[in-house]
């Protein structure tokens, strides 16, 4: 005998389950309250780490103490290899430094996510060390494949924008924030973050777009750099939307992406506001006004550097992150001869060389012909660095990746 009541109470049941499977999924990842959610539908508690120098070199990680930008590195190199061989180099440093057993490898000690750090001119065709007229998109491409192929959340992060957003060596810039003053940079950053935005809108394993890294520096006029940077997100962020509503948008403080005073109420559905930490109190203190923001406007925040300290420090500052539920995202991957890092190059013989050279004084063409180290002597450790920068060649700092808790 049919019985209507046990087929509507069943048919009840399946459709409460099926809404139940369907909200255990999104299509990309989100924002909730204060929460960033997963594709599972589950809040996702972000354990990141940078790949720096891979896409905008900085000096101290080749050890070069006046050669700290990327420019300057790249004249190092074609100054003592000569521009077609340092070219050579380049391409070969891209292709090796960053591959798919480094992402299996940062999967595998457990990390769920990757900040990528690039500079702008990877994607303009003006990129000096690099006869591609877009190696970004390259580039991006086959990190954004890796990550997706094992899982990895993807987090790409303007570390170098037109004028530059910071006024120092780390964003390559002319020793000061023009982007804020300089209508023409201003529309090349818009026109960058569309483009990329544009090409990326569909890929599930980008998480987001961090906009700009650490903007304005703390040693320029704050009072009146500071009131620019909000005005100029929202400019970007609409430009975005215009092609891509579907992933979230990262916004960082002035001032090494530590003031949060200078933003007012959100004006996206999907913000996630993140801070960077060096060589602070590991204390409640230190983070309390970054969870205030937070808890007044019902937002996710999210620590997206820290590190370049003791492993008793990565421990203490990673453990006060998970005790307040604060997504993280360390620096760096991978460094020349160094154990701040998951894991670090061995550093090639002669490498003494190259360093003695980028320290040197080169005002005049003089001084660079003085400074010269023997050219096939060079050759070689150009060669063997090449060869270490790869992963199976690397040492792994098992205790860094203890410090943070992870495998």
């Amino acid at each position: 005998m049919f019985n209507i009541k046990y087929f509507c109470s069943s048919l009840v049941i399946v459709l409460l389950l099926s809404l139940n499977l369907l909200a255990q999924h999104n299509d990309y990842v989100t924002t909730k309250g204060k929460k960033i959610i997963g594709l599972d539908g589950k809040e996702l508690h972000l354990k990141g780490i940078n790949v720096g120098n891979w896409l905008e070199p900085e000096g101290y990680m080749f050890k070069f103490k006046n050669a700290e930008s990327s420019r300057n590195i790249f004249e190092v190199f074609n100054e003592i290899i000569g521009p077609e061989s340092s070219e050579n180099f380049w391409n070969e440093f891209r292709y090796n430094y960053i591959t798919e057993n480094d992402v299996k490898f940062i999967k595998d000690s457990g990390f769920n996510s990757i900040r990528v750090p690039f500079d702008y001119k990877l994607f303009t065709g003006i990129d000096f060390s690099s006869k591609c007229s877009n190696p970004g998109f390259m580039l991006i491409d086959k990190i954004v494949r890796w990550c997706t192929e094992n899982k990895i959340y993807v987090i790409l992060d303007m570390h170098c924008a037109p004028g530059g957003q910071t006024g120092a060596n780390i964003d390559d810039s002319w020793g000061y924030p023009y982007l804020y003053e300089n209508a023409a940079s201003q529309m090349l950053t818009v026109k960058i973050w569309k483009e990329i935005a544009n090409r990326y809108k569909n890929e599930k394993y980008i998480l987001g777009y961090d906009l700009l890294n650490e903007p304005i520096a703390p040693y320029f006029n704050t009072e009146k750099l500071n009131k620019l940077l909000e005005p100029l997100y929202i400019q970007i962020t609409k430009a975005i939307r215009t092609v891509d509503k579907n992933h979230i948008v990262i916004l960082g403080g002035a001032q090494w992406d530590s003031n949060f005073k200078i933003f007012g109420k959100p004006f996206d559905s999907k913000l996630v506001y993140t801070f960077h930490k060096y060589w602070s109190d590991t204390t409640q203190s230190v983070i309390q006004e970054y969870i205030d923001f937070s808890d007044k406007y019902d937002v996710p925040i999210w620590l997206g550097e820290s590190g370049e300290n003791t492993m008793s420090w990565i421990a203490s500052f990673r453990r006060l992150l998970d005790k307040n539920d604060i997504g993280w995202c360390f620096w760096t991957f991978k460094r020349l001869d160094s154990d701040r890092c998951i894991v670090s190059i061995n550093q090639p013989d002669n490498y003494n060389k190259i360093i003695e050279f980028a320290n040197a004084d080169r005002q005049t063409f003089d001084d660079i012909r003085k400074a010269l180290p023997n050219r096939d002597t060079v050759s070689k450790v150009v060669s063997e660095y090449i060869n270490n920068i790869k992963i199976n060649n690397c040492k792994v700092n098992s205790e860094y990746i203890k410090a943070l808790g992870l495998k």
